[in-house]
């Protein structure tokens, strides 16, 4: 797959780029590039990155970090068994429980809820940093709500990191998330509220709480791009209106020419008349 020449590779985590040293130089830097690219597409086309995470593989298949790039480019497009194979691999490689979430999220994505309820259970997530505790948090809620618990979902999401004022990086979707299963319930001033704090707390817009919440209150939101569409539809309505305008008196011309063309003939006809009558007369 090609790959644009900006790419040179550097961009890379220091921690992924020591991993590749165990490579040749030349296939490192090929194998870096791919994983360059995976990283750049991820969010905006996720396909894209899929690809070249292929590539990567193909190329560097016993490197932890090519496994997990591999595995979050197949969970980007919903291939949980992928996914969930490459994080494996991944974590046997590491021996980090840090992917320990994302695999539990890849059962709730293969339709085993219950599965990811025993890992949010499992002593590895006694090794996760507090990032991956809330994670492991949201993802038991969600399976919790996939199993149509949906008040053990609410009580899962309690924590004293819902409970805190601090903004982390994971504030606001814990937020989000508590206030979505708050209105699953009809809980819906609580949810509301919650939803406020969740646009308080997203300071990167990584969620639509800002949607939800106008949603709630029944704001309705006008597309600026649509009414520009529409006044320009307007105004070439208008522009084709005028030219008809204009060229009506052209499309007349040809009838004022075939009146001026049968007066012409009335004259001839009545001079004919008068040559008549004087011959007869004589």
């Amino acid at each position: 797959m090609p790959i644009p020449e900006d790419v040179t590779g550097d961009e890379i985590d220091k921690d992924v780029r020591q991993e590749l040293q165990s490579l040749p130089k030349t296939l490192a830097e090929d194998v870096a590039r791919n994983l360059v690219m995976v990283a750049r597409l991820i969010d905006e086309d996720p396909e894209g990155a899929y690809g070249y995470s292929k590539v990567a593989l193909r190329l560097a298949s016993r490197v932890a970090a090519v496994r997990e790039a591999a595995g979050f480019a197949a969970y980007a497009n919903q291939k949980y068994s992928e996914a969930l194979a490459e994080f494996r691999a991944a974590r046997r490689m590491t021996g980090s429980a840090e992917l320990w979430p994302v695999m539990a999220d890849c059962e709730r994505g293969l339709g085993r809820p219950e599965k990811a309820l025993d890992m949010a259970g499992a002593p590895e997530v006694h090794k996760l940093d507090k990032a991956g505790q809330v994670e492991m948090r949201l993802v038991a809620a969600g399976a919790r709500r996939d199993m149509d618990q949906l008040d053990a979902a609410i009580v899962t999401l309690q924590s004293s990191e819902l409970a805190s004022n601090s903004i982390q990086p994971w504030t606001a979707r814990l937020r989000y998330a508590y206030a979505d299963a708050l209105l699953a319930v009809g809980r819906e001033g609580e949810a509301r509220e919650w939803f406020a704090k969740a646009v308080e707390a997203d300071r990167d817009g990584s969620t639509d709480a800002s949607d939800r919440l106008a949603e709630m209150d029944g704001v309705e939101f006008v597309d600026a791009l649509d009414d520009d569409e529409d006044e320009h539809d307007g105004d070439s309505a208008d522009a084709k209106a005028t030219d008809a305008d204009a060229d009506a008196p052209e499309a007349k011309a040809p009838e004022a020419e075939a009146d001026d063309s049968a007066d012409d003939d009335l004259v001839d006809d009545e001079g004919d008349t008068e040559r008549a009558e004087q011959r007869d007369k004589d």
